[in-house]
């Protein structure tokens, strides 16, 4: 649920040539339009190859802008020169088979960024994923073999091993490996449980969702063993996910852990990939409510394990030793509230790593050292802390293992100079020679390749004043070839789109906002305004100086139809560091809305063209909760639409409510106040809620929920379903639905003027 970003409502849309496109018009847009993304939509998920030299993308047919390749085909684009080729055509991969899959895999690979082939060792062969049946496609000759039909969909995380010489897969809660080839190729089960809730390297929904985990099972380095963790999810409560379309309806129990439920009972284990008992290791925790979200190997006889207490205030790092299954505790971070989301270690040559932490009130990196030679003989020793300041360092995205002068350097992005801009920096590891690589304003989202010696990013600024494009580039020269721009289509006519910056509601903290509104209004308080925050707490800032044509696209619409749309993110989102998210530690609702409150009373009182009798609110997620919230607490507001509200947090998942509100037993006011059903009975104004009947993430419980007080009230509403659809509501005929009744809601019951 909380992960879901509001520029997220614009993305992950399914389509289809049974839906004819018309032209679209940026002097009067439509849904539909919208909805198909006019500007096009720049290549991601690429996939570096492991020797460095090419970068893969599945040429989707949403992709406008490049010249080489066609819907279907994998292309590349090389390093050196920045040319983009066709790495496999698309009618080669069609005459592949393929299995259908349904849609909660189709959700879950859109979502979680399942890519359809991975890179062999050898930067020669893609294994492919056809639906779950696995083919290793030779590039040169463009000729396909089948390994094994997995017969899972996209939960089969498929993996080559170091050597080549072996594929791994998930089938039925086991872990599985198969030869490339041979004589007779054989499957062997390295599991062999028969039991449903027994996951063996098989990652639930809750680990996938809130950790950020995307394997529970990894190769050795020698190609020898793999490590898994095993997930017993026996004791953890099920979801009843029903499907209504069929004569017979049908029904999938989801095990999905509430607050103060049991967690999955975790532990990890190597098993030899020649055959015989796993081997387990036991580190120190509390089965049933600690975490494992993190472990690897450091090398082919040791690895790290991260464990994170339930209350996520402390993180453990183990190493192990993969013979004896001795254990030693060698990192620790803790906060006396909640840790930052990510415990991602970056492993470096000689007995290092970096680890990223707030401690300091940002998130920043720190540099150890262990013994390379006898790991688990002593704790690892802080060498440096590499960055500081007021600003985030995002992510850690590649150690290089080439030097600048003497000392070897890592990459990683940051929001140095400006909370609104990312950009990819270098530092050297004894601490010099920092210095920005990525050039321009705006926001920068690079992929870096293994080796660090080139990059792809994803670039853009609010003001447009390069158009957003991709480049490959490379890190030493900072040259950058341009391989995919955006599609010309604009400007929005009659519509102009602000970066506002603002005060939050202790008058002190800066919060910023995207303001939309039509360019020409018809005279004093004549336009209705529109709050469409998220409001949740996320790794990075909503607002940024970034291109806003994607994101504020359905907003510049509501604007041709007469709305002004303000998004704001307040304190308690991500982004800003560690004391502007705990804001709202245990107080999910109340520190939100005053800030979204002190900033529309900021923007009403410098644009008098703006009717404060005419407020709406809508959004997604915990957007779609704020909605209600601000409903229920609040009477200026007269019209809102929630989609996939979470109405009552104990309704939601562990991992990601006990972080924020703690154990509902131990702060059940804390769960009260935040629980919109509680204040139903007070909603003001007309509410439209969106639910997906096969949502998986904020089950439909909490729309039933929020709905029986209404009915108890008398207080009118409306619903919309969407049939076996997710959190996601993809797929353009949803999505225009959606959107279209979205427009109807405020045009019905905001537009019209007050009347005396």
């Amino acid at each position: 649920m909380f992960s879901f970003r509001r520029a997220v409502v614009l993305l992950c849309l399914t389509t289809s040539a049974a839906f004819a496109q018309a032209p679209a018009d940026p002097a009067n847009l439509t849904v539909d339009a919208v909805n198909r993304e006019p500007y096009g939509y720049p290549p991601l998920g690429g996939q570096w190859s492991p020797d460095g030299k090419v970068i893969a993308y599945l040429y989707s047919p949403r992709i406008n802008g490049i010249s080489t390749g066609k819907p279907g085909d994998i292309i590349a684009v090389s390093a050196s020169t920045g040319k983009v080729t066709v790495l496999a055509p698309s009618e080669k991969l069609d005459a592949l088979g393929s299995a259908a899959i349904n849609e909660k895999d189709r959700d879950h690979r859109d979502r979680y960024g399942m890519s359809s082939f991975l890179w062999a060792p050898d930067s020669k062969h893609l294994l492919l994923d056809k639906g779950g049946i696995l083919w290793l496609y030779d590039i040169a000759s463009g000729t396909g073999q089948q390994i094994v039909d997995t017969h899972s969909g996209s939960g089969d995380d498929p993996k080559f091993s170091p050597d080549a010489r072996s594929v791994s897969y998930l089938r039925d809660h086991n872990l599985y490996v198969h030869p490339v080839a041979g004589d007779t190729p054989k499957e062997t089960a390295l599991t062999t449980s028969g039991n449903e809730a027994l996951l063996n390297g098989e990652l639930d929904w809750v680990y996938l969702e809130e950790l950020d985990a995307r394997s529970n099972y990894f190769w050795s380095p020698d190609s020898k063993s793999i490590a898994y963790l095993q997930m017993n999810e026996e004791k953890v409560p099920q979801y009843p996910i029903q499907d209504f379309i069929p004569t017979h309806s049908t029904l999938d129990q989801q095990r999905y852990p509430q607050p103060g439920d049991p967690n999955p009972i975790v532990r990890v284990g190597i098993a030899p990939v020649s055959g015989g008992q796993t081997k387990w290791i036991e580190v120190p925790q509390s089965p049933g409510n600690d975490y494992i979200p993190r472990f690897g190997w450091i090398n082919p006889s040791t690895l790290y394990i991260d464990v994170l207490t339930r209350d996520q205030k402390h993180l453990n790092l183990y190493f192990a030793d993969a013979t004896s299954g001795k254990v030693k505790l060698v990192y620790t971070d803790t906060d006396p509230k909640y840790l930052n989301f990510s415990s991602d270690i970056t492993l470096l040559p000689h007995g290092r790593f970096l680890a990223p932490s707030w401690r300091d009130g940002h998130t920043h990196i720190y540099l150890y050292q262990y013994d390379e030679e006898h790991s688990l003989d002593r704790e690892a020793k802080l060498v440096r802390q590499l960055t500081s300041g007021d600003y985030e360092v995002q992510s850690i995205s590649a150690p290089s293992t080439t030097t600048n002068g003497s000392a070897e350097t890592v990459l990683y992005t940051s929001t140095e100079g400006s909370p609104l801009d990312q950009n990819l920096w270098s530092i050297s590891l004894d601490g010099t020679n920092k210095h920005r690589i990525t050039t321009g304003p705006g926001y920068h989202n690079p992929d870096v390749s293994p080796d660090g010696t080139h990059f792809v990013e994803f670039a853009s600024d609010f003001k447009n004043i390069t158009p957003p494009r991709s480049e490959l580039c490379d890190t030493a020269s900072f040259h950058c070839d341009v391989f995919w721009t955006m599609k010309a289509f604009g400007p929005i006519a009659g519509v102009t789109t602000d970066i506002v910056t603002l005060k939050a509601a202790d008058g002190v903290t800066k919060i910023y906002g995207y303001l939309t509104q039509p360019s020409k209004h018809a005279g004093k308080a004549s336009t209705p305004l529109i709050l469409n925050p998220y409001g949740g707490p996320t790794p990075s800032a909503g607002i940024t100086n970034a291109w806003p044509g994607r994101s504020v696209l359905f907003d510049s619409l509501l604007a041709q139809h007469g709305f002004a749309v303000l998004q704001v993110d307040n304190r308690g989102s991500g982004g800003r560091g560690r004391d502007f998210q705990q804001a709202a530690y245990q107080d999910f609702g109340a520190v939100q809305f005053s800030d979204q409150i002190a900033a529309l009373d900021q923007v009403l009182a410098k644009n008098p063209q703006f009717d404060p009798k005419r407020l709406g609110w809508w959004g997604w997620s915990w957007g779609g909760t704020f909605t209600l919230y601000a409903m229920t607490h609040s009477d200026r507001f007269r019209a809102g639409v929630a989609v996939a509200p979470g109405t009552d947090y104990r309704n939601y998942d562990s991992i990601y409510v006990e972080r924020y509100l703690g154990l509902p037993a131990q702060n059940p006011a804390v769960y009260k106040a935040a629980a919109v059903n509680e204040s139903a009975a007070n909603l003001k104004g007309r509410v439209l809620i969106a639910q997906g009947t096969g949502d998986d993430n904020v089950h439909m419980q909490n729309t039933i929920q929020f709905l029986q007080p209404l009915i108890t009230a008398g207080i009118p509403y409306d619903l919309q379903l969407f049939p076996r659809l997710t959190h996601s509501i993809a797929g353009l005929p949803a999505r225009n639905a959606l959107f279209n009744r979205i427009v109807f809601q405020f045009e019905t019951y905001l537009k019209p003027p007050v009347k005396p």
